[in-house]
């Protein structure tokens, strides 16, 4: 009878035990190298192979670093697997042989990097046509690159030596992994007289003037986005390194003929002289505002003023909102970013310039039109932004140019008219059952910023006389707008979503004012849940506290709470006692009618029972 039987298990000693139960195991690979012939491809095919390298095996790598086994390996990365292979294992061995000569183990790196038959097979892979194959081409960069950081002397002093390096990397700047490798030497180059060494290479080299000359009409969109990038990221490489150096150092030579005026007007030529291209004139204007401009290019602004006047050809797209006749295209979003970073300099040439080919009419129009593109509409505030907070001084000679950049704001663009006919516009669609339109926010923080101007700026005086001088129903308006829709708008605008006060039930006074007078209230309400920090007042915006409305919005408003509901529990102690009240409130409790069994209770094993349940 199983149910009497009782099982007896004799003590086994605990030495016993660990040496019976022993889970070390002797690498497979250990039993390959006993073997007098056994191949590269053999021990490659292992599993354990990179663990076993990394870990040290000694004799693993005493057979890797052989020279028949390295070439075969710097083989494996450059050369370009059968066709016939099965796609999906192609490019196998390729992988695992670069990461056996990229592990970070010293005996690989002292052989790749002081055997120059191994670098020329390196360096010849560089020697292809056009286009490399990507895959490859990474392996290439990640092996140089590895060299670069751990046999610095060596690998330089072999670089150097050959005439057309620069420029068979620029040939291959189409693969990412090239504009990787010349990151490396830039970034990855110690000690610093030595990496000072190789930035005076490059320069001799003409690096930054032949990256400038790729981003041009005439050449692939992959190439321009390449030497855009890279041209950026030597900007920021080497300012973060000018920064980390305590020492005093000599100035970097690439960024120097990177923020000239030769290389921003040669820039400028290639994006806008001859035949025009959108991907020129987006790649030159991601590198143009991450310099420092130290230079005036009076009339540079003219030629950047010409793309947002005239509109990309596409054909029409569908959005979320409807169908978008005439998209405002990549060109003209980065003009306007130009715009905005010139504007950020305060040169008194380019505020002129800027107000004489009227490029901040333009881009309100443009902001007016495009309803719908938060990118374009954040260029814009930054350019009102920097226009209106630029500090100024009677003793500043170039007062008056900046002083008619701000009236042509208000006069000749008519931003105050502009602000209001729009609001007004909003809330003539939002009476009919419309969607409040996309640019109100950053509309708000424009009348916002204008009217904390007004109280107290840079610019106050010159702003009052300019409200002054608008027609008098206009000052009326703009007078109302500020006192009664501002003043409203600010506690919404505001918000703080997360409150310590308990959320009231559904079930509570019906007569109480519902927190959700009109759409507007909710959909501002999410978007700032969104984007803000939650802060103090969520429960008075999301609380429930009337039947009908407010329940028809719980099912919308479920993942809000339940993620507030965590935070609050979560991050907030002091609300800790709220988050349990509204949970034993709104959560319907789960009781089991059975009473919890205790699973350390000692009981007698009915096998009988247990196998008649499994049979039901």
């Amino acid at each position: 009878n199983l149910n009497s039987t009782r099982w007896a298990v004799s003590p086994v000693p605990a030495a016993t035990m660990f040496w019976k139960f022993d889970l070390h195991t002797t690498s497979h690979i250990d039993q390959l190298l006993d073997r007098e012939d056994v191949t590269l491809r053999e021990l490659m095919e292992e599993d354990d192979v990179l663990q076993e390298c990394k870990a040290q095996n000694r004799r693993l790598l005493l057979f890797l670093s052989q020279d028949h086994c390295m070439q075969e390996l710097v083989s494996l990365i450059t050369t370009e697997p059968s066709a016939e292979l099965e796609e999906r294992s192609r490019f196998k061995f390729p992988n695992i042989a670069c990461e056996l000569l990229t592990s970070d183990v010293s005996i690989i790196n002292d052989k790749l990097g002081a055997d120059e038959s191994l670098l020329e097979m390196l360096y010849r892979f560089l020697e292809q046509d056009p286009p490399l194959n990507p895959l490859l081409a990474s392996f290439f960069s990640k092996t140089i690159g590895n060299l670069i950081a751990r046999k610095t002397e060596q690998v330089i002093t072999f670089l150097k030596k050959k005439e057309g390096f620069i420029g068979l990397v620029l040939k291959h700047i189409d693969a990412s992994a090239m504009m990787d490798l010349l990151l490396r030497l830039i970034s990855c180059v110690e000690p610093a007289p030595l990496r000072q060494e190789v930035l005076h290479w490059l320069n001799e080299e003409r690096l930054v003037q032949r990256l400038t000359e790729l981003i041009h009409t005439g050449k692939d969109e992959e190439r321009q986005s390449n030497a855009s990038q890279t041209l950026c990221d030597i900007i920021r490489l080497s300012r973060d390194q000018a920064n980390q150096m305590q020492e005093s150092v000599e100035a970097d030579p690439l960024l120097a003929v990177l923020e000239s005026q030769d290389s921003v007007a040669g820039l400028l030529k290639n994006m806008f002289d001859g035949e025009r291209s959108e991907a020129s004139i987006v790649n030159g204007t991601q590198v143009l505002p991450t310099e420092r401009w130290r230079v005036s290019l009076p009339a540079e602004p003219t030629r950047a003023h010409q793309p947002p006047s005239l509109p990309p050809q596409k054909s029409a797209i569908l959005t979320t909102v409807g169908v978008l006749e005439q998209p405002l295209g990549n060109a003209r979003l980065h003009v306007a970013r130009l715009v905005a970073s010139l504007l950020q300099t305060n040169a008194p040439s380019m505020c002129q310039e800027l107000c004489s080919l009227a490029t901040m009419d333009l881009l309100l129009d443009l902001f007016f039109k495009y309803t719908w593109n938060n990118f374009l509409h954040f260029q814009v505030e930054l350019c009102v932004a920097a226009i209106l907070n630029h500090p100024s001084t009677e003793d500043d000679p170039h007062a008056s140019i900046h002083n008619a950049l701000v009236a042509h704001l208000f006069q000749k663009c008519r931003l105050v008219q502009r602000i209001l006919d729009a609001w007004e516009e909003n809330d003539k669609i939002q009476s009919d059952g419309g969607t409040r339109r996309g640019n109100m926010g950053h509309l708000t923080k424009i009348a916002n910023m204008v009217v904390q101007n007004l109280e107290k700026g840079p610019v106050q005086a010159q702003i009052a006389d300019l409200i002054k001088e608008l027609p008098e129903d206009c000052r009326g308006r703009w007078e109302s707008f500020v006192d009664e829709t501002l003043r409203e708008d600010e506690p919404r605008n505001t918000v703080e979503l997360v409150s310590t006060h308990n959320m009231h039930s559904s079930s509570e006074d019906d007569d109480m004012e519902s927190p959700f007078p009109n759409d507007l209230s909710l959909q501002q309400a999410f978007s700032d849940y969104q984007i803000q920090q939650m802060t103090a007042n969520f429960v008075d915006q999301f609380g429930f506290k009337r039947r009908g409305k407010s329940r028809a919005l719980l099912c919308q408003l479920i993942p809000v709470c339940v993620c507030v509901c965590v935070c609050v529990c979560v991050c907030r102690q002091a609300n800790a006692a709220a988050f349990e009240a509204c949970c034993k409130e709104r959560i319907r409790q789960f009781d089991d009618a059975e009473e919890e069994e205790d699973i350390w209770e000692e009981k007698e094993i009915n096998y009988a029972t247990q196998a008649k349940s499994r049979t039901r």
